[in-house]
């Protein structure tokens, strides 16, 4: 498995994303822990997870949970760096809701450490902005949280350029990763991109397989992901995710997953390498 850094930590240059294991239309625990358990036999060291991915009010931090049980029940697992966030809250009736307030973020990562069963969280990050919370007081509890050594490092996500200087300044210049949505379907973060290039942030594209449907449902747009695929032998998803990683260093995609196949398929991204002319022809699709 191909390495990249986030902060002092070297991980897998692919993470499995395990929001699709926990919220609608997610399996049962066997196949998910099958999935965590494929992802770490295929050398991820890197899983990314939220509070908030759960479905029923009563069960915040599901996945969490499962994470925290295939990783107790694997040999690698001590090996995982857990990326974990707060924020977010999911009331129970489907949508999605927000919290971004000191208190809620403090206790939020209390519970995440009991769930996970750690001592410390290896990389927490922010969630989303609450438009009714003042940004810096929010990073300010991730520093609150940084300095007393509750988390390890600390990270934030779904935010623009301006967010991320602000925050690494409030943070004493300790931001590690910056996690945005990020796939040929959606390429508004790309100015994001390049910020933490420059800086030697880790970039976390979520959901990086956005307009590529695993079911072949390629369309138009994404024909040349398709016939590069053919040429190599090899499935769209994995020519895109080796596109990512193409486009700098610091890019570590969390591909989400809930079968082993589809986490096998993703991770053998890292040996995939595309000529300097198929990548132009992606960044221009």
């Amino acid at each position: 498995m191909h390495t990249r850094r986030i902060g002092d930590v070297e991980v897998s240059a692919i993470g499995l994303g395990g929001m699709p294991m926990s919220i609608e239309g997610r399996p049962d625990q066997a196949r998910s822990l099958a999935t965590i358990h494929a992802a770490l036999d295929s050398g991820l060291t890197l899983i990314d997870t939220a509070d908030a991915y759960h479905l029923g009010a009563d069960e915040v931090g599901h996945n969490e949970s499962l994470i925290a049980k295939a990783l107790a029940s694997h040999e690698r697992g001590p090996d995982v760096l857990v990326a974990t966030k707060g924020g977010h809250l999911r009331p129970g009736d489907g949508s999605w809701t927000l919290d971004g307030s000191p208190a809620h973020i403090k206790e939020a990562c209390e519970a995440s450490l009991r769930r996970l069963g750690v001592e410390a969280i290896g990389l927490y990050q922010f969630h989303r902005p609450d438009p009714k919370v003042p940004y810096e007081d929010s990073i300010g509890a991730v520093r609150d949280l940084l300095d007393e050594g509750k988390i390890r490092m600390a990270g934030i996500s779904n935010a623009d350029p301006d967010r991320i200087r602000q925050a690494n300044e409030i943070l004493g210049g300790r931001l590690v990763a910056v996690q945005n949505q990020f796939s040929p379907a959606f390429r508004s973060s790309e100015p994001e991109l390049r910020l933490c290039d420059e800086l030697g942030i880790a970039f976390l594209p979520w959901s990086p397989l956005g307009g590529i449907s695993r079911a072949g449902g390629l369309g138009s747009a994404y024909a040349p992901f398709a016939r590069i695929a053919e040429a190599h032998g090899v499935s769209p998803q994995r020519v895109c995710l080796a596109w990512m990683l193409a486009k700098s260093p610091v890019v570590v995609p969390i591909p989400g997953a809930s079968r082993p196949e589809t986490i096998r398929d993703s991770a053998a991204a890292v040996d995939l390498v595309l000529s300097a002319e198929e990548s132009a022809e992606l960044d221009g699709v």
